[in-house]
């Protein structure tokens, strides 16, 4: 049972805290929208996700009303398009993602992801294609985002499509440069993809999910920051605790939410996905909680223990407060989205090389990193490569969504505006990968793979 305790610390986090729902994202299954005709497969489309999502934004604003709880994105994913388009006789998948566009503005939502292809293994026709025309796709809508999974623990590393994606991503920044290679942004190349994934740019609606489904994000990282104040200087144990129980509160919070958007779509409930996700606004930042556990700033030695320690911590009191915790669940780490780890690229107290570090424990990858302009193909590639492999050997998901930011070099910084905020732009090793991306093939799975 909730007192009033617990009521009005909730509505305090609300307040003061920047404590929100990040997200609802309604999954749709594409299955049965496949069509030879590519015009009549992105109508069937554009079709089943009006119908499906309709409802989606005023399902949304009336949660806000009633609960009283802020939500700030509503969103949609759907069955990676390259299984779908498979169906099509031609070579123009563009046209689907100017489908998934025109719905998304129809239905009002902020997103919409899945311009998908999972080439772990290798690729099909159908994703190549996609592939190829991913830098025009995004260059060419504004709320379509797009992920390719290139690697996983069971199947190693598709070297192939690691060096496929560097230069996809080039092209891309080409293509966005007058918005400073803003389509860079929607475009996320994982190791170990989930399917239940509600954040953007990387969500999908995974082959076992059910037709349609609610999944909710959480975030709280003010709510966190505001927690640690309180236990100033006692020990670690008592961090864990007080984190622990902080994400046990964001938790149910979302559970609440994601079951009242469940009744009144009619949908079922898929999962929460408590990831402490930053924004550009003071006092949400994962950054600030590091710092709030004795660290001058975010990136010096130190900062890999603190983030293990806060990614694990909110783990476990996500899994005390629901059975459904699912996704990415944990700490995110996007520079460009939030403050302090801005302030802390513009002192030099954290590089790429930190952040590749950071990765092994936190939730996701190298996430909304810019770098400069004349950053090669070959060198995405090979970060790519890196932080593939700690997913791999690792077996957790890990991600890439970096900007080669057109015309820009170190320490020039490139506005997004909105959540997406302002990305310094960050010095890469200048020493060449590229006779290691030409070799192509497949790094192996790691011998731990071979658990049946």
């Amino acid at each position: 049972m909730l007192n009033i305790s617990d009521i009005m610390q909730t509505v305090n986090m609300i307040d003061h805290q920047h404590l929100d729902i990040r997200t609802i994202t309604l999954g749709i299954s594409l299955n049965d929208c496949a069509h030879p005709d590519i015009k009549k497969c992105a109508a069937k489309i554009y079709d089943k996700i009006c119908s499906k999502a309709a409802r989606l934004v005023s399902t949304g604003e009336r949660i806000e009303r009633e609960y009283g709880i802020p939500i700030v994105n509503k969103r949609i994913s759907v069955t990676p398009i390259a299984q779908i388009a498979a169906s099509c006789e031609s070579n123009d998948y563009a046209v689907i993602g100017r489908a998934l566009n025109d719905a998304a503005e129809n239905c009002g939502v902020n997103f919409i992801g899945g311009y998908s292809a999972l080439v772990h293994k290798g690729f099909t026709e159908s994703d190549r294609k996609l592939i190829a025309s991913i830098p025009q796709t995004l260059a060419e809508t504004s709320l379509v985002c797009s992920s390719v999974n290139v690697a996983t623990t069971k199947a190693g590393i598709n070297m192939d499509a690691v060096a496929l994606m560097g230069k996809v991503i080039k092209e891309t920044a080409k293509l966005t440069a007058d918005k400073g290679g803003l389509g860079c942004a929607k475009l996320v190349v994982f190791a170990n993809a989930v399917e239940d994934n509600p954040f953007m740019a990387g969500a999908f609606h995974g082959v076992g999910e059910p037709e349609c489904v609610i999944n909710v994000g959480v975030s709280g990282p003010g709510v966190v920051w505001r927690a640690l104040q309180d236990v100033k200087g006692q020990s670690f144990d008592v961090v864990a605790e007080t984190v622990k129980r902080t994400a046990f509160r964001i938790t149910r919070m979302g559970q609440v939410v994601a079951h009242a958007a469940s009744k009144m779509l009619g949908v079922p409930f898929g999962i929460v996905d408590l990831s402490l996700a930053p924004t550009p606004a003071k006092g949400d930042s994962v950054a600030r909680i590091l710092e709030e556990m004795g660290l001058e700033t975010c990136g010096t030695h130190g900062t890999t223990a603190a983030l293990a320690l806060l990614n694990d911590a909110v783990k476990k009191g996500g899994v005390m407060a629901s059975g459904h915790v699912g996704g990415l669940s944990g700490a995110f780490i996007p520079v460009s989205e939030d403050e302090g780890m801005i302030e802390a690229v513009k002192c030099g107290a954290l590089g790429i090389e930190k952040l590749e570090a950071m990765t092994c424990v936190c939730s996701v990858g190298l996430d909304m990193i810019a770098v400069p302009g004349d950053t090669s193909a070959e060198t995405i590639s090979a970060i790519i490569a890196d932080e593939a492999a700690i997913g791999v050997i690792n077996n957790k998901t890990t991600a890439v969504r970096v900007i080669p930011a057109p015309d820009k070099n170190v320490g020039d910084s490139v506005e997004f505006g909105g959540l997406l905020g302002s990305a310094p732009v960050m010095r890469v090793n200048g020493a060449k990968s590229d006779e290691f991306i030409a070799r192509g093939g497949r790094i192996p799975a790691p011998i731990h793979s071979l658990r049946n």
